[in-house]
C-alpha cells in the first residue's frame, strides 16, 4: 500500500527504544507527522508507566506516559533473549530510524549499537540521546533534568543574589533535548534522501542547555559581563530593569523592560524622568524594580494592562494552566487538541508546534497499552499464530489487550 501523502513523514518507519522523557517525546513528534513509530518496550512495559507526574493516574495507562507516547504501537520483547534479539533485527531492516536512550554500554552489550545494526541496514538513521555525551568524564552521571539545570549555569542565572539557584518550573533540558533529537532525525534523513547513506546523529542534553544559552553565554565569553543575580526578583541576569513578574492589587503581569520615562510616567513615579535606559536601568537594577512593585500594587491588573497596551509598553499576563486554557489566541491557535482513548477516555493535551499547508500533524492513535500491537508487528514480519503463540509462552516477547 502506498504511504499516505497527506503524512509529511508516511512510508518511513521508527524503531522507539526509549524511555522516560526526551526520547520517547521526540518519537512521539515523528509520528505526529505520519510516521509509523514501534515503541520497542520490555515485556513489563517501560519505565515511565510504572511512574507519574503529580501522582497523575491513569485508568491503565498513567497521564505521563500518554502524554509522550501517542501515534505508537507497542512491541513487548525481551532483548536479552537471542529470540527477542532476533525480531528485532528484523524489524531493523525494514526500518528507516533507529532511537534509544539506554545507558552508555548498554546498546552494545545488547547488541543494537550503530555498527551492529548499520550492518543489517546501512540506510538507518540511529540516533542516541545520552545526558553528557558518548564518552567522557560525566558518561557514567545520571543525566536528569534539575542536575542538568544546575551544571549547566541556567539556574544561577535565576531568583535572587543570597537565595538558593531557582530551578525551571518545567522539564526543561529533556523538553528541549528531545526538540534537538527530532531536528538531528529529520536532518539525517534529508541526507539520506540526497546519498542514500545512513548515519549515527548523537544529541547530549548537557550540549543542548548550553546551546539553548546561546545569548547569555556569548554575553559571558565574548563581553566578559558576569551572572550577577540582584537583590529583587528580576527576571533576567542580562536584561535592564525593570523586567520580571509584579503584583498588583488583584494578581500579577509581567513588565519587560520599558522605556524608562514614559513608564515613569504612566505608574506616577518621577524618579524615572532623569534615569537613562541604558545606564540607570542596570547600575540602579534593584532601585527600579522596587520602585516599580511599590507602584503597580495601585490597580489591577486588567487596568495596568489596558493602560500599557494604549502605550506601547511591552506587558502580558501571569495566568495559571486553567486562564491558559481559556486565552483567545491559544483557543485561536488550537494549541490544545482532543481525542478519544480506548482505556483512558476523552484526552484533552498540547497539540504540535508547527504548521504544514498540505501535510498537517494528527492524532491517529493514543499512547499504547504495552505490547498491544506485539501480535500485528511480528505478523508483519510474517511470523504466523503459532510461533507467536510460542514466543509469548517463553515470555520472548509481551502482549496487552485492550
Amino acid at each position: 500500500m502506498p504511504p499516505d501523502t497527506k503524512k509529511i513523514l508516511a512510508g518511513y518507519r521508527v524503531l522507539d527504544c526509549s524511555i522516560a522523557m526526551a526520547g520517547p517525546f521526540a518519537a512521539q513528534r515523528l509520528g505526529d507527522l505520519g510516521a509509523e513509530v514501534i515503541k520497542v518496550e520490555p515485556v513489563t512495559g517501560e519505565w515511565q508507566r510504572h511512574v507519574s507526574a503529580g501522582g497523575a493516574q491513569g485508568n491503565r495507562i498513567n497521564v505521563s506516559f500518554l502524554s509522550l507516547n501517542r501515534n505508537k504501537r507497542s512491541l513487548a520483547i525481551d532483548l536479552k533473549s537471542a529470540d527477542g534479539k532476533a525480531i528485532l533485527l528484523e524489524l531493523t531492516k525494514t526500518a528507516d530510524v533507529f532511537l534509544q536512550n539506554y545507558r552508555p554500554g548498554v546498546a552494545k552489550r545488547l547488541g543494537v549499537d550503530y555498527e551492529s545494526l548499520a550492518a543489517v541496514n546501512p540506510r538507518l538513521v540511529y540516533l542516541s540521546l545520552s545526558g553528557y555525551g558518548e564518552d567522557g568524564p560525566y558518561v557514567n552521571w545520571p543525566g536528569q533534568d534539575l542536575i542538568l539545570q544546575g551544571l549547566s549555569g541556567a539556574m544561577l542565572s535565576n531568583g535572587r543574589a543570597g537565595e538558593p539557584p531557582t530551578a525551571a518550573g518545567q522539564f526543561l533540558i529533556d523538553a528541549t533535548a528531545a526538540s534537538a533529537a527530532f531536528e538531528g532525525i529529520l536532518a539525517a534523513l534529508l541526507h539520506r534522501e540526497r546519498t542514500g547513506e545512513g548515519q549515527m546523529v548523537t544529541v547530549n542534553m548537557l550540549d543542548n542547555i548550553i546551546a539553548l544559552q546561546m545569548q547569555e553565554l556569548s554575553v559571558f565569553t565574548v563581553a566578559g559581563k558576569p551572572q550577577t543575580r540582584s537583590a529583587e526578583p528580576h527576571a533576567h541576569v542580562y536584561i535592564r530593569a525593570p523586567y520580571g513578574a509584579f503584583a498588583t492589587s488583584d494578581g500579577f503581569i509581567i513588565v519587560s523592560f520599558p522605556p524608562l520615562r514614559k513608564f515613569g510616567e504612566l505608574i506616577g513615579e518621577p524618579s524615572f524622568a532623569d534615569m537613562q535606559d541604558e545606564v540607570d536601568s542596570w547600575t540602579q537594577r534593584d532601585a527600579i524594580f522596587a520602585r516599580t512593585r511599590e507602584r503597580l500594587l495601585a490597580k489591577t491588573s486588567a487596568e495596568w494592562l489596558a493602560l500599557f497596551a494604549a502605550n506601547g509598553i511591552w506587558s502580558g499576563p501571569v495566568y495559571g494552566y486553567k486562564e491558559l486554557l481559556a486565552d483567545p489566541q491559544v483557543r485561536h491557535n488550537g494549541s490544545f487538541i482532543e481525542y478519544d482513548h480506548p482505556t483512558e477516555g476523552h484526552i484533552k493535551a498540547p497539540g504540535f508546534p508547527y504548521r504544514f499547508s498540505k501535510t498537517p500533524p494528527s492524532v491517529e492513535r493514543g499512547a499504547p497499552l504495552a505490547g498491544e500491537n506485539t501480535r500485528e508487528v511480528l505478523q508483519g514480519l510474517g511470523y504466523d499464530e503459532a510461533r507467536i503463540d510460542d514466543l509469548l509462552a517463553r515470555g520472548v516477547v509481551g502482549e496487552t489487550k485492550v
